[in-house]
């Protein structure tokens, strides 16, 4: 059964490769293709508004979430099915997070990262149980994928909370890992036997 909505986390600039562009294009048509909301940062510029653009465009519902100070800084999108103002940035995750039942991140920046982190920390810790995923175009994800896999070697991620963490090159198979998800069993904390 597809997602009523996911958040995706991308990039207020486009990237050189234009690969990126085409991935959130393709991200947008997609999700507009199923039904399925689209809820992101709420800017009209880079990877964030061609997400957006290519939902709308297909017929899709976007929600715009966006902080009063960066509402100017990033150019706030003001064709969106919703545009949601808020007071700070942890605000806006917040209600991004509480608004979606899946979490992908196209290429971007460190507030890429850093969104992309808290929402599989929350997971992770049991705060909420979906599904994140990376939409690897152009092996950006793959650095990132290879330092998680680190973290796993050194002992401070488990192998079930890796595996959580899902990335593919394209959308919809994407989408489809991210559907037949399930969340990992197994507590965050390792004992000392196990690290």
């Amino acid at each position: 059964m597809p997602f009523r909505s996911v958040c995706v986390y991308a990039g207020s600039n486009p990237g050189i490769d234009p690969g990126h562009a085409a991935a959130a294009q393709a991200l947008g048509e997609l999700l507009a293709g199923h039904g399925t909301q689209l809820v992101y940062g709420g800017g009209k510029t880079g990877l964030m508004g061609v997400v957006a653009d290519a939902a709308l465009s297909a017929g899709g519902s976007v929600v715009g979430v966006i902080p009063h100070g960066l509402e100017r800084l990033e150019v706030a999108h003001r064709g969106l099915t919703e545009l949601v103002v808020v007071g700070s940035m942890h605000e806006r995750k917040t209600l991004m997070a509480e608004r979606a039942d899946a979490f992908v991140a196209l290429p971007g920046g460190l507030g890429t990262i850093e969104e992309l982190v808290e929402a599989a920390t929350w997971t992770q810790l049991g705060i909420h149980r979906k599904p994140v995923g990376l939409l690897d175009s152009a092996g950006y994800w793959g650095p990132f994928a290879a330092f998680l896999d680190h973290a796993v070697d050194a002992g401070f991620v488990r192998p079930e909370h890796r595996v959580g963490i899902v990335r593919d090159a394209d959308a919809r198979t994407l989408l489809a890992a991210l559907e037949a998800w399930t969340p990992a069993t197994v507590q965050k904390w390792l004992t000392r036997e196990e690290s």
